[in-house]
């Protein structure tokens, strides 16, 4: 594969409006767990020195990129998107891999965290050493959770009053990290589901028989 993962910075500001499109293209096909960015949001990503492009040659192949909250103490890897034209690849777990990188790099004592519905993103996160928690343990940071706006799964988060939704909450923290996480096999990734989902599970209703919160 010649495509190349880099950190970006302001010699890829071209590439913002195409990165937007792709974000925007990829919330519509998976309906949820994906907020929408304008470009100039996407800029100030790579002028701070907080985003990773994949390019072939001159074409954009993916990119992700970090968001900070609670003066340092979470880092999110937001926005993780990868061409159609490169799926199925293996890109978006290079991807993630270096976004992991740029973040343990530039922010050593922050706690890494995501949400998502997406199984291959919490095989990814898993394999690097993330592990599922409630949304207790994520940043409590209003601008964080605003971002959940644009999804049509909004309103069971609010009503749950973001406690638990349909996406997973993944956190790795490097005050204990997990020294040998096991890589998920594509032939064991049935059985991680199951896995996330019982994680999940035990959590929310932990979470509704102490608050005495039904969900429809």
């Amino acid at each position: 594969m010649a495509i190349k993962i880099f950190y970006a910075t302001e010699q890829h500001f071209a590439y913002a409006e195409a990165i937007c499109e792709l974000i925007a293209t990829a919330a519509k096909q998976r309906g949820t767990g994906i907020a929408e960015r304008e470009p100039e949001y996407i800029k100030t990503k790579m002028e701070t020195g907080n985003a990773v492009i994949a390019l072939d040659n001159e074409k954009l192949a993916g990119f992700c990129y970090i968001e900070i909250w609670d003066e340092k103490k979470y880092v999110a890897n937001s926005g993780l998107i990868v061409h159609w034209d490169y799926r199925g690849q293996g890109l978006a777990k290079r991807i993630k891999a270096k976004a992991f990188e740029l973040s343990r790099k530039k922010y050593p004592g922050s706690k890494l965290f995501g949400i998502t519905t997406s199984l291959p993103v919490m095989k990814i996160n898993s394999d690097l050493g993330y592990r599922p928690v409630t949304f207790s343990e994520l940043t409590q940071d209003n601008t964080f959770w605003d971002g959940c706006k644009s999804c049509p799964n909004y309103d069971i988060l609010t009503r749950n009053e973001r406690k638990n939704c349909l996406c997973t909450g993944m956190l790795f923290d490097p005050n204990h990290p997990n020294q040998n996480p096991k890589p998920v096999r594509q032939k064991n990734i049935k059985k991680f589901y199951r896995w996330v989902q019982m994680k999940k599970q035990t959590f929310m209703s932990a979470i509704n028989n102490s608050a005495k919160i039904f969900l429809p």
